[in-house]
């Protein structure tokens, strides 16, 4: 019986433990959203990604060049090196982003 008592209570600590790790993995905060405009530098087919020359974004990075994950096959699909774009950049926790919104300012070279 007291057996019994001590798996219940042991079993009870468990899932209230799972219950509150997976409850922080969630609570990311909300989707940020920033405007970016930069140039694009290469593209990887493979894994929807762009390389882009991006100028500063204020409160959020420096100017850099850095891969930017694209979902929308449209938006990958109508991009050629040297352009010049705009997009939103859309960061939903921690090292998660994409870019979306994207629209070509002027065709590369």
């Amino acid at each position: 019986m007291m057996y019994a008592r001590l798996l219940s209570v042991a079993v009870s600590f468990c899932i209230a433990f799972l219950t509150a790790c997976s409850g922080s993995s969630h609570s990311s905060g909300p989707e940020r959203h920033y405007a970016l405009s930069g140039k694009v530098i290469a593209l990887n087919a493979k894994d929807h990604t762009a390389t882009i020359d991006a100028a500063a974004i204020p409160n959020f990075m420096e100017a850099m060049t850095m891969e930017y994950p694209i979902k929308s096959a449209a938006e990958f699909n109508s991009l050629h090196v040297g352009d010049r774009l705009t997009g939103t950049v859309n960061v939903r926790e921690e090292g998660v982003y994409d870019l979306s919104g994207i629209k070509v300012q002027g065709a590369g070279k």
